[in-house]
C-alpha cells in the first residue's frame, strides 16, 4: 500500500485495490503472506521487473495525472500486461483478453477522443507500443531522422516502416 499511495494522504482502500486492478498485478499482490501490508522494496529479488512496473504503475493511475512520461515503462511487461496498463491510463474499458493489434490501434485512438486533455509520452523500442500515437518521432544515434503519424510514416516507406516490417506489424 505505502509503494503504491506513496506521498499521497488518506487514500482509500478501495482506491488502491481499483489501481492494483488496472495495472493487473492485483492477484498477484493478494498472494502475498500479509498481501496489501507486505513490505516491499522495488529492489527485492522476489518481484520480477514486469511486476515492479505494473506496481509502479498503479501509483501512477491512482493519481489520475494529465501528463505523463513513459520511458521503456512497460518494457518488461509481455504485451498483455502492457495493454492492460495503457490501456488503464488512457481509460478504455476492455476485457482481459488479449487485443490483436488492429483493435489495439483503434481503442487508443478512441480513448484519445474521449479525453484529450490527458497527454502521455512514450519512449519506446517494442512498436506494439506506439502504434496510434498522434506523432511519432523515430532516434537514430540521438537525432530525429523522421516524425508523423503512424500512416504518414508507413506511406513515406523510410526507418519507421522498414522497423514495422522487420516486426509483420503493418
Amino acid at each position: 500500500v505505502e509503494n503504491i499511495a506513496y506521498s499521497l494522504e488518506n487514500v482509500p482502500l478501495e482506491d488502491i485495490i481499483n489501481a492494483l486492478r488496472k495495472s493487473n498485478i492485483y492477484q498477484f499482490i493478494e498472494q502475498l503472506s500479509q498481501d496489501y501490508e507486505t513490505k516491499v522494496e522495488m529492489k527485492d529479488s522476489f518481484l520480477s521487473d514486469s511486476e515492479k512496473q505494473r506496481i509502479a504503475i498503479a501509483g501512477v493511475l491512482l493519481r489520475w495525472l494529465k501528463v505523463l512520461l513513459f520511458d521503456e515503462a512497460t518494457s518488461a511487461m509481455d504485451s498483455h500486461n502492457e495493454q492492460v496498463c495503457l490501456f488503464s491510463y488512457l481509460s478504455i474499458k476492455t476485457s482481459s483478453s488479449l487485443i490483436n493489434f488492429r483493435l489495439y490501434k483503434r481503442l487508443l485512438k478512441k480513448a484519445q477522443r474521449e479525453d484529450p486533455s490527458r497527454t502521455l509520452l512514450m519512449i519506446a523500442h517494442r512498436l506494439s507500443t506506439i502504434p496510434s500515437c498522434d506523432l511519432i518521432c523515430v532516434l537514430d544515434r540521438g537525432h530525429i531522422v523522421e516524425s508523423g503519424t503512424q500512416t504518414e510514416l508507413i506511406q513515406q516507406r523510410g526507418a519507421y516502416y522498414r522497423m514495422l516490417a522487420q516486426n509483420n506489424l503493418q
